[in-house]
């Protein structure tokens, strides 16, 4: 593929497919190639964990740092006070300040293993947004950098139309939000020299904002970069699984669920999502998904296996390959699947089926419990069920001491007594 751009940076964002908008492509790809640029993505902390959404943009920062520049990683400490309303239909609950840090600190493991934090010059850097947001005086901020937002403008951006037009609230802490962020981008410039935001597409408006308001305070020129929203090739968003969120935090989606939702992706994505999340040769990624047929699943498996190891460790991701291949090839029962714990005596008086798929997350409620069961997608111990009032008791664990749940082919967990 021929270069489009002079700077390796934005070569390998656009080979890979990252690039859905620059604000300046020249100017930015001469910086790029001119010296060490500095370049940050924000992440709320309104969950305990970052989603596989997310991985995309912590993807750019992963390159940014690869191709020698320096990646921020700021943590929305202040904004999360306030919640980013883009393209929402409601406001958000606010969270505590505890609640914050605690999801700040969750979050903070997940980039620890894609990002390379230090002091050295390429290091990534950890920044929280209320270090400064949480200390200003706030009628000096109105009068300092309120006054170059327009509210005209504002009400114009996608994100904020969409709620006034459907005559749905918008609170005036939600639309304080976009001015928060806008600060944020002229205050990493202050501290970290920081002269790059990138983000979702839908964060297009939220970060033009902060160019220009670095522009109409004299500051130097900022540039916003933004990725498209990654969907399938079915239309569907990319992100969600049938238990709900594929969240990067093992406690919340077990490496193995992340590694199953990888190899189930749709054919004609494979390639896509090689070049987006994995870190292989563009000519390996070529190779892979060119596979036709059956052998197209073997692309899949290398997809799972590198976005597994990448979010959870070469570890983990191998055995979680391990675990599939035992399950679903060697048809052996592996003890690696994932498992519910329950009492013994609770066993022995009987758990209701429903109830047992509910808790060992192969189904989200009793309702898509009973779902499953009557659309024979249910098996218990490899043995169809069809009866949605079947229970469960000690006469159903196998010589391995657990029972093993299935939902269709693919989804797989076991029950045991403690």
């Amino acid at each position: 593929m021929a270069a489009k751009f002079k700077s390796d940076f934005l070569n390998v964002l656009d080979q890979r497919g990252f690039i859905h908008q620059i604000s300046d492509p020249e100017g930015l790809d001469a910086l790029a190639v001119k010296e060490r640029i500095t370049g940050y993505v924000g992440y709320d902390a309104t969950a305990t964990s970052i989603h596989i959404g997310n991985l995309i943009t912590v993807t750019m920062l992963y390159w940014l740092q690869e191709t020698g520049h320096r990646p921020i990683s700021l943590m929305g400490g202040g904004t999360s006070m306030v919640g980013d309303p883009s393209f929402r239909d409601d406001q958000r609950s606010l969270l505590s300040v505890d609640k914050i840090k605690t999801n700040i600190e969750s979050i903070k493991k997940v980039y620890s293993r894609i990002l390379r934090y230090g002091d050295g010059p390429t290091d990534a850097v950890m920044v929280d947004n209320a270090d400064w947001l949480l200390k200003l005086n706030y009628v000096e901020f109105l009068r300092d950098v309120g006054r170059h937002f327009s509210v005209n403008r504002m009400l114009s951006f996608d994100s904020v139309k969409l709620r006034l037009d459907r005559d749905q609230s918008l609170s005036f802490l939600e639309f304080n939000y976009m001015i928060m962020q806008g600060y944020d981008f002229t205050e990493l410039n202050r501290r970290y020299g920081t002269v790059l935001q990138m983000g979702g597409s839908d964060q297009w408006g939220n970060i033009i904002n902060g160019v220009d308001l670095s522009h109409r305070m004299g500051g130097p020129q900022l540039y916003a970069l933004t990725t498209p929203l990654l969907t399938k090739a079915s239309g569907e968003k990319m992100g969600k699984s049938a238990s709900g969120a594929v969240w990067l935090n093992g406690e919340l989606f077990s490496p193995y669920d992340f590694w199953q939702y990888f190899r189930n992706t749709e054919d004609a994505d494979v390639g896509k999502f090689l070049k987006i999340f994995t870190r292989l040769p563009l000519a390996e990624i070529e190779k892979l998904a060119a596979l036709g047929g059956s052998e197209l699943n073997e692309a899949k498996k290398v997809l799972a296996t590198e976005v597994t190891a990448i979010v959870h460790g070469r570890e983990a991701a191998e055995q979680s390959a391990s675990t599939a291949a035992a399950t679903f090839e060697a048809g052996a029962l592996d003890l690696s699947l994932p498992t519910a714990e329950v009492s013994k005596s609770d066993l022995a008086a009987g758990i209701g089926l429903l109830a047992a798929l509910v808790t060992v997350g192969l189904a989200a409620s009793n309702g898509e419990a009973r779902r499953h069961i009557q659309s024979g997608a249910v098996r218990v111990n490899d043995e169809p069920v069809t009866d949605d009032r079947a229970s469960l008791g000690t006469a159903a664990l196998l010589p391995e001491g657990v029972i093993k749940l299935s939902v269709g082919k693919k989804k797989h967990a076991l029950l045991k007594p403690v």
